[in-house]
């Protein structure tokens, strides 16, 4: 499990000096990238002459399974000139918001086959581009499918009068409060789990019912977890609303899969399509860190929220920038405080 850290400034000088250094890596780094990308069609061709192997079969042989293969496929397609490659690209692309996962491994296929004639790669030369390739695709249309799962739930709202929606409401009481019943179906005994009112359904109106599924998933899959940090919003110092900073991170978690920054991790989880199940596990591991980057913050109220909500933010982009970046809720260790 990655630690994440603060790194707190001495000086306001200090902080200038940093801010100057980081303008002018990035400013070398747009310089490297234009010049790549000016000088890659002579790279490619001389490497195909030199190696025998286009460019994606380079990437599918020489780089290591996961982010670091999936991401330089990705930008080669992207970049692709030829017509039946971004044909296909745009089938997929229309295709996999409603398409099941059998259909998306049947187009990955279509996909496969398209690349390999368009490259004239022969499958008795090279027998494991097929799979190799075929893996990459999957993924990166399957981290697509994925978004457009997530934002359909995101978009349902909770509904009282949706007899599936109050079963799995009160599910979530009786895995974080086993052991108090509810008085009422409108009560202040939510704000036991950290809701702000008498009733949940108007804190789910941001994150509809995305909120409420990756609440249930983190208590119902790590329950001695989530009742931990449970106890940990109670702190008397440190405490916060348990749920709402549950339906914020939600919110985390969603715009860093929507927007893209979160496809390290997805691309190293899995070798197939990452599931609904991957965002929920996505998600456990975010609450479960902040819980400790919360209480070691040491905030002075809950005031401090958005404030260090965006440290852990920023430390969790800057981890996500490495390829090797992989989040897991294995052996978790629950502090007590």
């Amino acid at each position: 499990m990655a630690l994440i850290q603060v790194n707190n400034f001495a000086s306001t000088g200090g902080g200038n000096a940093t801010r100057s250094s980081l303008f002018l890596t990035m400013l070398f780094k747009n310089f490297l990238t234009y010049l790549y990308f000016y000088f890659r069609p002579f790279i490619k061709w001389f490497l195909r002459r030199f190696t025998r192997l286009c460019e994606l079969q380079r990437i599918c042989y020489g780089s290591p399974a996961g982010a670091a293969r999936t991401r330089q496929v990705e930008m080669s397609l992207q970049l692709s000139r030829r017509r039946e490659i971004r044909e296909m690209m745009n089938i997929l692309d229309n295709e996999v918001e409603h398409c099941s996962e059998y259909e998306l491994r049947e187009l990955v296929k279509k996909m496969v086959m398209t690349v390999m004639m368009a490259k004239k790669i022969k499958p008795r030369n090279h027998p494991d581009f097929a799979r190799l390739f075929g893996e990459c695709v999957e993924q990166i249309w399957g981290y697509r499918r994925l978004i457009c799962i997530v934002e359909a739930i995101r978009t349902d709202q909770y509904d009282p009068d949706n007899l599936n929606n109050e079963k799995k409401l009160f599910q979530l009481w009786s895995l974080l409060m086993p052991d108090d019943r509810l008085e009422s179906r409108i009560t202040k005994q939510w704000q036991d789990i950290g809701f702000q009112g008498d009733d949940p359904k108007t804190d789910f109106r941001g994150m509809g019912l995305l909120g409420l599924e990756n609440l249930l998933f983190f208590s119902s899959e790590y329950n001695s977890a989530a009742r931990h940090v449970l106890s940990h919003s109670h702190h008397p110092n440190h405490g916060y609303t348990f749920a709402i900073v549950g339906i914020n991170l939600t919110s985390m978690a969603y715009r860093l899969v929507k927007a893209g920054k979160a496809k390290t991790h997805f691309y190293n989880i899995t070798r197939r399509a990452p599931r609904i199940e991957h965002f929920h596990k996505f998600y456990c591991y975010l609450f479960f860190e902040f819980d400790r980057f919360w209480i070691s913050s040491k905030p002075k109220s809950i005031m401090d929220f958005s404030i260090i909500q965006e440290k852990f933010e920023r430390n969790i982009l800057s981890v996500l920038d490495e390829d090797s970046t992989v989040f897991k809720m294995n052996n978790l260790v629950v502090e007590h405080i």
